[in-house]
């Protein structure tokens, strides 16, 4: 049984699932959108999202940690057949990507289904991407309380008279009142007259 293990094995032995996470984590911070399987994206997506959010408090312990989770890997750019080194990874998430969701209190990734199928397994392929700056932000639903059936508030009852007092107050026979005539159709009302 497994009881309380938390997580995707994804077919691979821990420091490959490390190793695996840290590589998609890089290149989603490099490209800002990648390709890869539904349970990828799924397990990888609260990962990136605390590395925002390291990013967004931007100290130096901040920059450390990113660095210790996922390493610190150079980006390079093919320019006229070199390869050029443009940056890192830890400096893009603290340059550009933490200042972009300052204002956003989280959900800085979305995940879009595709209809294409991986060759191979037939895995079923996503989109994971990076809000841009121009993506509003959800507005905030009203705190709604969830009440069982509790006590409701209402006026006092009435005390129920009993059988003999109901008897004793009504009288015997059928006798209409002047609020149902008046609800009848006017025509019933003139026959009675």
């Amino acid at each position: 049984m497994r009881h309380r293990v938390a997580g995707r094995r994804l077919g691979r032995t821990s420091e490959h699932r490390l190793a695996l996470r840290r590589n998609l984590a890089q290149s989603l911070f490099e490209h800002e959108t990648i390709s890869t399987t539904i349970e990828k994206a799924k397990e990888i997506k609260p990962f990136v999202e605390k590395l925002i959010t390291l990013a967004k408090k931007g100290k130096l312990e901040h920059r450390r940690r990113a660095i210790a989770l996922l390493g610190n890997r150079a980006i390079l750019d093919i320019e006229d057949g070199k390869s050029t080194k443009k940056g890192t990874v830890v400096g893009k998430l603290f340059s550009e990507l933490g200042p972009r969701y300052l204002e956003r209190p989280g959900g800085y990734t979305r995940i879009i289904r595709l209809s294409l199928r991986r060759l191979g397994d037939n895995g079923e392929l996503v989109l994971l991407q990076l809000l841009g700056q121009d993506e509003p932000i959800r507005k905030e639903r009203k705190a709604s309380t969830k009440r069982g059936k509790g006590k409701k508030t209402a006026a006092p009852a009435k005390p129920r008279k009993t059988a003999k007092a109901a008897s004793a107050d009504e009288p015997q026979g059928p006798v209409e009142s002047a609020e149902s005539e008046a609800t009848k159709s006017p025509e019933a009302a003139e026959d009675k007259q």
